[in-house]
Parts: structure tokens; C-alpha cells; sequence
């Protein structure tokens, strides 16, 4: 049937594959899935390049830098159009969706940046 040196080598491979079986490896407390790290990349991204924007640049340039937003304003106040672009720079819920309390608001008067932030937004 078997010579005993064959059993023996399936023997120490039984036992060996037992034994790894049940390790794991465990680094951090927390599993980041990829779709986790690409908005957290985003939010990082967005936010780098909105504290580099400089006052008067268009929605156009705005838009090339960083994208579609995730919302959109447009009307019309004193005569002039008004346009507010929101980008997601911060994490409030774990919900899977973008809500504008995560978002920078952009404000732009004629097309041209006037303004960021909340206080931007609430001076409209």
C-alpha cells in the first residue's frame, strides 16, 4: 500500500497545512475598502486645491481643476447671476451618499469667484 515514509511526509503535510490554516494577519483596526479611499482621495484632493484658488477665476477654471461638483446652485440676485458650486471636502456621514454638509461651497457673482466656505454662502 504505502511505504511509511510516504505517510509520514503526509502526515507532516496535514499537520503543517492545519497549522496555517487558522493564521491571519491583522495589521491596523480598520479595513479600508477601495471605494473608501478614493473619496477620502477626492476630499483630500478637493480641499488642496481649493485653499490654492485665488479670488476672480472663473467657473470654467474652477471646473477644470477640480471637476463636476456634486451640487449646483444658479439664480439671479441684485442683477447679478449667481452660481454656487459644492465639492466634498469633509466626512460627517457613513451613509454611502454626498450630502452639502460635506461639501465647500463655491460662490461665484458674473462667473467670477467671489468667495468660499460657509460664510461666503450665508453673506448670499
Amino acid at each position: 500500500m504505502f511505504s511509511a515514509a510516504a505517510v509520514q511526509k503526509l502526515l507532516i503535510v496535514t499537520a503543517a497545512t492545519l497549522a496555517l490554516s487558522g493564521c491571519v494577519v491583522a495589521i491596523g483596526d480598520k479595513t479600508e475598502t477601495s471605494s473608501e479611499s478614493g473619496w477620502r482621495k477626492t476630499q483630500q484632493f478637493n480641499l488642496q486645491t481649493i485653499n490654492q484658488l485665488a479670488l476672480g477665476v472663473s467657473s470654467e477654471e474652477v471646473r477644470n481643476m477640480l471637476g463636476a461638483p456634486d451640487f449646483t446652485e444658479l439664480f439671479q440676485k441684485d442683477g447679478q447671476q449667481v452660481q454656487v458650486l459644492f465639492y466634498r471636502t469633509h466626512h460627517r456621514h457613513s451613509d454611502g451618499k454626498t450630502t452639502k454638509d460635506e461639501c465647500t461651497p463655491l460662490v461665484f457673482k458674473d462667473n467670477r469667484l467671489t468667495g468660499w466656505g460657509d460664510k461666503a454662502y450665508q453673506y448670499l
